[in-house]
């Protein structure tokens, strides 16, 4: 399902290299159903988990179930362990990335992030706002690419709110530049203009450095696809727009063989809709890529659907799904989890190397969505509409249920 990227991720406590650097994986021994009665060493990974808020518990607490069972059948133990982050860590100890748990996640294997944010703290000022916990945790494990698929399933087709002739066989990727831009930019404030107005003001800036490490992963990505990256901007009236655009050009002189576009963002977000199967690889800036990867995800359908990576030149990478928190349904048993089991298998893929067991992630997800089973994002006639934990037992039987078949 997740189409396949290039990975800039190399794991602190168990080195790897970047996914782009690896040969042709060499068959592993025949899978069977107990891993202690096979030969093949058990690997042991330390995996951080941020349930956050809302409906993070609910979807993290599922994905956590589904990595155990995955992993178990490939000889791989987790030691898992869970922090505050987000508005809970704001009622907890009063801020919303606590020292401990940036430690605990520059410690640990990889992340994974659940939601975080809600109306009970949007009032706060920005310093204690859930939200600002996320910006210091990406900055804090220098993740800087955010890769984030948008792939219409064949199942889910018709819960897109597109005619089905431009949605089906939509498959993209978006990679976005996560720690730098007008999220990070100074000098950015409040303050007065020359007629004595309050003003706030943010600052759109970007180094040579930044632009090509994001450009670089961007082409590896597309060069893994199908070899076509459309790098999105605002030059026509943005100077850092228009210095972006000179990195991503000076940099495709390294990759010969991907074919480079380029595209203003108000362009982009119209194409999106009018004509997405046109992309297959888009890189962006932190700001247009935050909007454009929102806009290409209501096209497969639902915001439930879609995960997320955030990958960084060396250190745990983190994962996420990208819909946010929603209070609204925030602990009945309505939320669609697998946007978080999705980014459990994108964790094992990209963070740890692990392809296998991600792969049996991703089957089960797609085999569960084959049986009619549906959360109520993505409820259509003729389905079975179930909540969240019964959709995270569906996976899990999916996942069981491939044992008979690899042996």
């Amino acid at each position: 399902m997740i189409a396949s990227a290039s990975s800039m991720q190399i794991n602190a406590l168990h080195p790897i290299k970047p996914m782009f650097l690896l040969k042709p994986a060499s068959l592993r021994p025949s899978r069977i159903r107990c891993a202690a009665a096979t030969t093949k060493q058990s690997k042991r990974y330390s995996i951080t988990l941020l349930p956050g808020d809302g409906i993070g518990p609910e979807v993290i607490s599922v994905a956590k179930n589904v990595l155990i069972l995955a992993g178990s059948l490939e000889g791989i133990e987790f030691n898992f362990q869970e922090m505050p982050m987000g508005g809970s860590a704001l009622d907890l100890v009063g801020v919303p990335l606590p020292d401990e748990t940036l430690l605990a996640a520059k410690k640990s294997d990889a992340v994974l992030l659940g939601a975080i944010g809600g109306y009970k703290w949007d009032k706060n000022e920005k310093h204690l706002k859930p939200e600002t916990g996320l910006l210091q945790l990406r900055e804090g494990l220098e993740v800087f690419a955010n890769l984030r698929p948008a792939t219409v399933l064949p199942q889910l087709v018709d819960a897109s709110t597109l005619k089905k002739e431009v949605a089906e066989g939509v498959d993209l990727m978006v990679v976005r530049e996560l720690t730098g831009g007008i999220y990070f930019g100074k000098p950015r404030g409040f303050g007065t203009n020359e007629d004595g107005e309050e003003i706030g003001f943010n600052t759109e800036v970007y180094a040579t450095y930044e632009v090509d490490r994001i450009a670089r992963v961007a082409f590896e990505t597309a060069r893994k696809r199908h070899g076509k990256l459309c790098s999105v901007d605002k030059a026509n009236v943005l100077e850092a727009s228009m210095f972006w655009r000179k990195r991503v050009i000076a940099i495709a002189a390294e990759y010969p063989d991907v074919e480079l576009s380029h595209m203003y963002v108000d362009n982009a977000a119209m194409q999106l809709v009018r004509n997405p199967k046109q992309f297959d690889t888009i890189v962006t800036n932190n700001i247009f890529g935050d909007i454009l990867s929102d806009e290409a995800s209501m096209i497969t359908g639902s915001i439930g659907m879609l995960p997320s990576a955030s990958l960084g030149s060396s250190g745990p990478g983190l994962f996420e799904p990208i819909h946010g928190s929603a209070p609204d349904i925030a602990n009945q048993d309505k939320a669609n989890p697998l946007a978080t089991v999705l980014s459990a298998a994108m964790l094992l893929k990209y963070g740890l190397g692990e392809e296998n067991a991600a792969k049996r992630i991703e089957n089960a997800v797609l085999d569960t969505l084959n049986k009619g089973f549906r959360t109520g994002d993505i409820y259509s006639a003729g389905n079975k509409l179930v909540g969240c934990k019964e959709m995270g037992e569906e996976v899990l039987k999916s996942v069981d249920s491939q044992v008979a078949a690899a042996v």
